[in-house]
């Protein structure tokens, strides 16, 4: 058996040392030969260029989807800040008016009749320490006409009420024009009409040369004034008011209140409120409903505050029916720029990045659909409290968390599609 070639012993050393300078070679060349450089980092202003040149080549689309953004937004920030509105109208009103005034009213009898509130009801109002003033109305049972012509049976759904000169003061009303019922006035034929009355009447000015005249039991009336609307008394609204005197002489009224209003002092309003019943009638003090004509208005506000959270969550609906439509956007625009995607990729671009670059872009667009929703949101308020003699309330928080949730909105549309583009192999995006 033959052995292997070796060479000999000078070959081999000069055969080690040629190993020993290709290595030497090849270890210089690793050194000096500069790395593989590492992907660039896009900062958050060069993120946000690139989505919005997404949204500037497909500009009609781009305020297609950024519209259900808006309207949502829209809806949301006009159902909180209009409420808002009311509200602080609310509030206004009732410190002008004063929460301090009570109602009371004759109730049902034990037999289930109606009762009757006796004739020394508002006098005896008066001797409640607390009290600072009352008066009353009383039901005249007639009916009022424009002119004698109408039929009896239309009444329009008004009624004829005695009143004393004292009403307004107690009330808090104001005059729309003319003259109210005074000292002497009272003992005459003449009526003072309230604001829907007027309105149902046809009466709208007064013509202090030539005063508009109505038609009550068998006689003319003249009409001295028009009351502007009386938020605690509503009832008063619908009312035609005749002279307490005078709708004795002319109407056979009997003298008894229909309806009590008492001042008191803020403070005692509670105690007044215990003890109205019994002082107004002490025979049957379960035959008198006393209320708190505030705490009306306060129940309706609860009312409409119900309302509002209803709108608040069509808007809601329709916020999402946007972000639907942001996110079917971007599948789009990702099918669209299949080209672009895989030749950023292939220039370097990675994943992380290309994700970024749709994302950012639906987040603007819907971010932009909700900056115009909150100014349309802002322009519907303020026109509406306009048109109501409201404040306009801007809630700051439904300003900003409109553009914060739209950009959320945004955020949560844009994550399937923008990860989508990012799994996107650059040689199939390039095919």
């Amino acid at each position: 058996m033959s052995r292997p070639y070796q060479p000999p012993a000078e070959n081999a050393a000069e055969v080690a040392s040629a190993l020993h300078a290709e290595r030497s070679e090849a270890d210089q060349h690793r050194v000096t030969c500069p790395p593989i450089p590492k992907p660039a980092r896009l900062g958050p202003r060069d993120v946000f260029a690139l989505g919005a040149h997404g949204m500037r080549t497909r500009p009609l689309r781009a305020v297609l989807s950024a519209l259900g953004i808006a309207i949502g937004i829209a809806a949301m920030v006009a159902v909180l800040a209009i409420p808002a509105s009311s509200a602080q109208a609310l509030h206004d009103e009732l410190a002008a008016l004063g929460t301090n005034l009570l109602r009371a009213e004759p109730g049902k009898t034990l037999l289930g009749g109606d009762a009757e509130l006796p004739p020394s009801a508002v006098p005896m109002a008066r001797r409640i320490g607390p009290v600072t003033a009352s008066t009353g109305i009383g039901h005249t049972g007639a009916h009022v006409r424009r002119t004698d012509k109408i039929p009896e049976d239309d009444t329009s759904g008004l009624g004829v009420f005695a009143a004393t000169p004292d009403l307004l003061d107690v009330l808090g009303g104001r005059l729309h024009a003319g003259q109210f019922l005074d000292a002497a006035k009272q003992n005459f034929p003449a009526v003072v009409l309230g604001s829907v009355a007027a309105s149902r009447l046809g009466i709208d000015h007064l013509d202090p040369a030539k005063p508009p005249q109505v038609w009550i039991g068998d006689r003319w009336f003249t009409v001295l004034g028009l009351l502007d609307p009386m938020p605690l008394a509503p009832e008063i609204e619908r009312s035609v008011l005749v002279g307490w005197e005078a709708a004795k002489a002319y109407l056979g009224f009997g003298g008894h209140p229909a309806t009590v209003y008492v001042r008191a002092e803020e403070s005692e309003v509670d105690s007044v409120r215990g003890v109205l019943a019994h002082t107004l009638n002490p025979q049957a003090p379960n035959e008198v409903d006393v209320s708190r004509p505030s705490d009306a208005l306060e129940a309706q506000r609860i009312t409409d505050d119900s309302f509002s959270a209803l709108f608040l969550g069509l808007g809601g609906v329709a916020l999402l029916v946007g972000g639907v439509g942001v996110a079917n956007t971007m599948v789009i625009s990702v099918l669209e720029r299949r080209r672009e995607i895989g030749l950023r990729r292939a220039l370097g671009a990675t994943r992380r990045q290309v994700r970024g670059q749709f994302l950012a872009e639906s987040v603007l667009l819907a971010g932009l659909g909700g900056l115009f929703g909150v100014l349309i949101g802002t322009a519907v308020t303020a026109g509406y409290a306009l048109s109501q003699g409201w404040p306009a309330i801007l809630p700051i928080g439904a300003l900003f968390g409109g553009v914060g949730v739209a950009a959320l909105v945004g955020a949560v549309a844009g994550a399937y599609p923008a990860m989508r583009a990012a799994r996107l192999p650059p040689t199939q995006a390039l095919a």
